[in-house]
């Protein structure tokens, strides 16, 4: 692993290519460039490609880029894999994954946004470590490299040196929790406060909501309503008796086809919206857990223990310890 002189700036290389998501670069890069601005490290940040020169985003925005190989044998702080709708053919270029592989070996640490995990996948990087990529892409992942442990519910995972994330904007909670590694979290939290975005994440939460999950489960669409009522109403009569009523079948039809399409039981579906609404209370504010409770239509602190642990497996005050603003 490379090591750095007091005096030089660490060098963060963001590598894209054709049809990259352009916030899959912007995000971090911007995390990155205003890290001097509240007493971070002053990064020097680079483009790169396989080819170099102008690479075109899916916005059709296109980026300057330096070539990959310019950068071989030099020391890199960070290399940065870009992810997007061109990850898939990128991880497929020769030229790409062999320059990843070797500027790797050059870096003290790598990371990916979103998709780019299958370029660091296709390099041999993920081999043997836990990953993530953007929750659409995770099953595809999986099954194309077997040897590698997706994870799919995470913001995104360090796993020794190497990093991945989430979808886009996972990328800048990555990328601060880089800024956290490199600076102290006094430094990035002041970083997150300054681009208006949430605190420094652990990257232990989930990716994406309960709600987020309901509709992806009912392939179909049919109960998105609901899913979108229930959301709504967390605190009043969500037996399955009203929800049948709600969608206007039988109680009996309504559980069957419910489960035949979700995979789940409404009542299932019930804790996990109350678990994510009490989570997110637990991140963003100080209310007693016995208001949070009751707010989030769980009558009482210790059957919001009992649900949390079911779910996440972590009880309400060391979620809060863990990722609550308190923390900071």
């Amino acid at each position: 692993m490379p090591s750095f002189s007091a005096k030089s700036r660490p060098v963060v290389v963001i590598v894209v290519f054709p049809d990259t998501k352009l916030l899959d670069v912007t995000g971090p890069m911007q995390v990155f460039a205003d890290a001097r601005r509240v007493g971070g490290e002053n990064y020097e940040i680079v483009l790169a490609s396989a080819e170099g020169g102008a690479q075109l985003t899916d916005t059709g925005v296109e980026l300057v880029t330096e070539s990959m190989e310019r950068w071989h044998d030099r020391d890199l702080h960070t290399l940065l894999i870009a992810g997007g709708f061109g990850a898939q053919e990128a991880a497929q270029d020769l030229k790409l994954v062999e320059n990843t592989v070797l500027l790797a070996e050059q870096a003290a640490r790598v990371g990916s946004v979103c998709t780019g995990a299958f370029v660091l996948a296709a390099s041999g990087l993920l081999d043997g470590r836990s990953a993530v990529t953007h929750w659409f892409s995770c099953d595809d992942l999986a099954n194309k490299h077997p040897g590698v442990t997706v994870e799919p519910d995470r913001m995104f995972i360090k796993d020794g040196n190497v990093w991945t994330s989430a979808g886009v904007t996972a990328g800048i909670d990555m990328a601060l929790a880089m800024v956290a590694e490199d600076s102290g979290r006094k430094v990035a939290v002041r970083l997150a406060q300054t681009l208006v975005v949430y605190m420094v994440r652990s990257g232990g939460q989930s990716q994406f909501s309960s709600v987020l999950l309901s509709q992806t489960n009912d392939a179909d669409g049919r109960f998105d309503a609901l899913h979108a009522w229930i959301g709504d109403n967390l605190k009043g009569d969500l037996r399955v008796d009203r929800l049948a009523e709600q969608v206007g079948m039988s109680e009996r039809n309504f559980t069957r086809v419910y489960r035949d399409a979700t995979g789940r039981t409404p009542a299932k579906t019930i804790e996990l919206f109350r678990v994510a609404a009490a989570r997110d209370l637990l991140e963003v504010t100080e209310l007693p857990i016995a208001t949070i409770a009751q707010r989030t239509g769980f009558e009482d602190d210790e059957r919001l223990r009992r649900a949390m642990q079911r779910v996440l497996g972590i009880s309400p005050t060391e979620y809060r310890k863990r990722f609550g603003l308190g923390k900071y």
